[in-house]
């Protein structure tokens, strides 16, 4: 058992900083959803107490002592609600029947997600693009789907992938495009700790795939479109 724990964590030191994606799909157990919310809140609580405590920290505190319970609910009911898939949001799509032909581009969704290696957060923007092949959906669900997969320990790169393929489906058509751009916290405040950096993924989906269409929609992400807070 020791050999075998220290294999892995000889693989984990080696593998650093890196990002390691292993699959499209967020990597899940079995049992995820066994527990109910309040058993996971209620594990959490406890584990979260522990670590304060080996941290040094008096729990008996006023301002601590109710951390540990309000991390649990974070976890739960916000930051990682995309794990569960009844928050999934509702993809229904409409027919096109104003024969829109041309792209469509919802731009600089907010991105607040969080890093699967350090539990730091991740905040960007997302930028989505579809051409309509027959159906359309509200221009809200773009903003929604980003959220739900956002919600998540994740990987950048698998989420760009997962919106686009939600999207994909939802749509019924490949051309669907997505460029994140997006601050790590465990690349700004740790480690190298370089606050300018940000990491740029994309993911292309049909005629996207063209550089002259892939062009058009990097036009568009360009364009000033500040309306002083409107």
């Amino acid at each position: 058992m020791d050999n075998i724990k220290e294999n892995i964590n000889e693989l984990i030191e080696s593998i650093g900083d890196n990002h390691v994606g292993t699959s499209v799909d967020t990597p899940m157990r079995n049992d995820a959803f066994d527990k109910t919310d309040d058993q996971k809140k209620e594990i959490i609580e406890g584990h979260f107490a522990s670590i304060m405590e080996t941290l040094g920290l008096d729990l008996t505190d006023d301002s601590l002592q109710g951390t540990p319970r309000r991390v649990a609910k974070m976890f739960v009911n916000e930051i990682f609600k995309g794990l569960d898939p009844k928050n999934k949001p509702k993809m229904s799509s409409f027919d096109n029947k104003y024969k829109y032909g041309e792209m469509l581009v919802e731009k600089n969704i907010t991105v607040y997600s969080t890093c699967e290696h350090h539990f730091l957060p991740i905040v960007g923007k997302a930028h989505i693009a579809y051409i309509s092949k027959g159906s359309v959906i509200g221009l809200s669900k773009m903003n929604r789907i980003v959220e739900y997969y956002a919600k998540r320990p994740q990987v950048q790169e698998r989420l760009t992938m997962q919106i686009v393929k939600e999207l994909q489906e939802a749509l019924g058509t490949d051309d669907v495009a997505c460029i994140i751009d997006a601050k790590h916290l465990c690349v700004n405040s740790r480690g190298i700790s370089d606050v300018s950096s940000s990491t740029v993924t994309s993911e292309y989906g049909g005629v996207f795939k063209d550089d002259k269409i892939k062009k058009e929609f990097l036009q568009y992400i360009k364009l000033d479109t500040d309306y002083n807070g409107i």
